[in-house]
């Protein structure tokens, strides 16, 4: 009976165990396809470093107005950080701002759209300079 019971023991530890790896392992690979990194909590926090603030105002700033048909989106960087400093439509098209981010963050985004039609626009700062990381264009369905 008790060699039994360490077997059902041993057998549940080792399952524990397989569950967490798999889960850990699905998630990394899932968020490194995304080009994402790890997400959230499961990043450990080195509490030795001194914790990330944003730039002061004396920090050069770069600005650039990323455009297209929808109109621009005016970016400021401030080193690594992104600044939303104005979201423009072009309402001659028809185009206007759903929304749009004014950071300071590691990227902003904003939101342009004209009727069925959109457009998604991520921008972050590399090198200091305002740079376009993800621009999607959606068009809803006839329903």
């Amino acid at each position: 009976m008790r060699r039994r019971m360490l077997l059902v023991g041993l057998w549940a530890a080792t399952t524990a165990v397989a569950v967490v790896l798999g889960v850990l392992a699905v998630s990394t690979v899932g968020a490194t396809i995304r080009d994402r990194g790890p997400v959230g909590d499961e990043v450990a926090e080195d509490l030795s470093a001194p914790p990330t603030q944003p730039p002061s105002t004396d920090v050069p700033a770069v600005r650039d107005e990323i455009t297209g048909e929808y109109g621009g989106f005016v970016v400021e960087c401030r080193r690594a950080w992104a600044y939303g400093i104005a979201a423009r439509p072009d309402r001659d098209a028809g185009w206007r701002v759903i929304s749009w981010e004014k950071g300071p963050d590691d990227d902003v985004d904003a939101v342009f759209s004209n009727g069925r039609s959109s457009v998604d626009l991520e921008v972050f700062c590399n090198q200091g300079r305002p740079t376009v990381s993800e621009l999607e264009r959606n068009t809803l369905g006839d329903d």
